[in-house]
């Protein structure tokens, strides 16, 4: 009997053993294998051909405790000969937040790029992809990253969208790519980069401090029409900021359209006054509020027609306060337009001339036809992917896709209201001295304004040597300035430059 029981028990140890291992290996089954396509290619800058491995698909991305949590996708461009060692590679990506890298791979960074008629409409297709002489794969390698949600990136495992769809969980899930990918290529100990648009330079502040402080110092971090205080951005009630750091905007697009009396014909002059009058003249009023006299009320409304373009008694009707998505509808209201968000340059029919506000993006409409159908096309017939895998433009089409916006980075002031990534990159300026930023910003952009950045950047508290690391260079053009022809040959000239001198070159 007792030989029985021994047997039963051990039988029963045997089959559960054998469960639990079939489970597990069916749980391993369940994470499905990343899948890359590899390619030849190649891209001619200045006369001479730089022949390049591409590869395209994604990376199993493991967390702090080595478990799989993402397929996360990727486009990459390697030389194919020299020395991986001493050769930098730049990581690259878009904003949104939700938005893939297909704008920056195909608009400028890449070995191909989208022709586009600006600042016009794109006809439909057939579009041109042509050889990209202004690319950046000269002097670096390439890697176009797409976050979960986006390209072909997806949540494996036990992770779920949530995981990864936050100010914080975002820099996280980056970081922990970044760092693996240059493990996994042998690429640690090559000069580094970071390059964000918009949303991506958001992140970018927060990605290098977090890479820093967990001893990956870059060599340097460009920042694409930035944004680091959400502040300069919104409207909200009771806070002047925003109108005053927007109103030098509203007149570089005033200046553009020939909306004012007495054009100036030197752009930088112009936005010079501009500034000295926001500066002591329109922001002292806005603090004023209902204290300025009706005689102070309508003499700053009479400046403010001369240098927007809008008139005096529209200004007094929005108690001298326009935002941004009023001044596109207004500016060009009497001729049947609207004016674009992202670049102001950009106009299109106005709808709705009654709206307040406008309900369109000109630019927008006029270019993502063809960066859509023309990246697509790159992607599947000359990378070769996988058409089987569905490539994700935008995090906004995945059920439940919606952004966490709190930072730890913000606790000290308990300023969850504002979130700022600001502090993450000076602390990552004051930790590391030789660390260099570059700041791209465009006249035309009413997404994230210039001089936003410029008031970011002089509210960091840096020491003058720290703030000596940070250049900043303009564009006469929109957020995404690398679509403007003569732009393209600055944005190559700028940023190639600033790879170079950081690797001492």
């Amino acid at each position: 009997m007792k030989k029985y029981l021994l047997f039963i028990i051990m039988l029963f140890f045997i089959l559960s053993t054998g469960f639990a291992q079939d489970k597990e290996k069916k749980k391993k089954d369940a994470i499905p294998k990343p899948e890359v396509s590899t390619t030849q290619q190649s891209v001619t800058i200045n006369g001479k051909t730089i022949q390049l491995t591409a590869k395209a698909g994604t990376l199993l991305l493991r967390d702090e405790s080595n478990d799989p949590i993402a397929l996360f996708g990727y486009t990459s461009y390697m030389k194919t000969s020299g020395d991986k060692a001493t050769r930098p590679i730049l990581f690259a990506y878009n904003g949104g937040p939700g938005s893939s890298s297909y704008w920056l791979h195909m608009g400028i960074l890449g070995p191909k790029r989208i022709v586009i008629n600006d600042p016009d409409f794109t006809p439909a297709a057939p579009y041109q992809i042509v050889n990209n002489e202004y690319s950046i794969l000269d002097v670096a390698d390439l890697v176009m990253i797409d976050p979960v949600g986006t390209g072909l990136s997806v949540p494996v495992g036990k992770s779920k969208g949530t995981d990864f769809w936050g100010v914080d969980q975002d820099i996280r899930s980056i970081s922990l790519f970044i760092t693996q990918y240059l493990i996994e290529n042998d690429r640690m100990n090559s000069p580094k980069f970071l390059l964000g648009e918009s949303y991506g330079t958001f992140r970018n502040a927060g990605v290098m401090d977090k890479l820093l402080s967990q001893g990956i110092a870059l060599n340097g971090v460009i920042m694409v029409s930035a944004v680091f205080d959400l502040r300069t951005l919104l409207f909200p009630p009771n806070d002047d900021l925003p109108y005053i750091l927007h109103l030098p905007t509203y007149a570089t697009t005033a200046w553009y359209h020939n909306k004012l009396r007495d054009k100036p014909e030197d752009l930088e002059a112009f936005i010079k006054e501009v500034k000295a009058f926001t500066q002591n003249e329109y922001l002292p009023a806005l603090f004023k509020g209902n204290g300025l006299t009706n005689s102070e009320r309508g003499d700053i409304a009479q400046k403010l027609e001369h240098y927007t373009g809008l008139k005096k008694a529209y200004w007094l009707r929005a108690d001298l306060r326009v935002q941004a998505r009023e001044y596109f509808q207004e500016l060009l209201r009497d001729d049947g337009l609207t004016v674009g968000r992202l670049d102001s340059r950009f106009k299109g029919v106005n709808d709705d001339l009654l709206s307040q506000f406008a309900n369109y993006d000109p630019q927008s409409i006029a270019i993502s036809p063809a960066f859509t159908t023309g990246f697509l096309d790159y992607f599947y017939r000359v990378l070769k992917v996988n058409k089987k895998l569905r490539y994700n433009t935008s995090a906004y089409s995945n059920p439940g896709f919606k952004w966490n916006w709190s930072h730890r980075g913000n606790k000290r002031w308990n300023a969850d209201a504002a979130i700022n990534t600001g502090p993450d990159m000076a602390r990552a300026l004051n930790h590391d001295p030789n660390m260099k930023v570059l700041i791209l910003n465009g006249y035309f952009d009413l997404a994230t304004v210039f001089y936003g950045v410029e008031y970011s950047i002089d509210h960091l508290g840096l020491t003058p040597d720290r703030r000596d690391n940070i250049s900043m260079k303009y564009y006469r053009a929109g957020h995404m300035m690398y679509i403007y022809p003569p732009a393209m040959k600055k944005f190559k000239q700028d940023v190639s430059g600033f790879i170079m001198n950081g690797t001492g070159r």
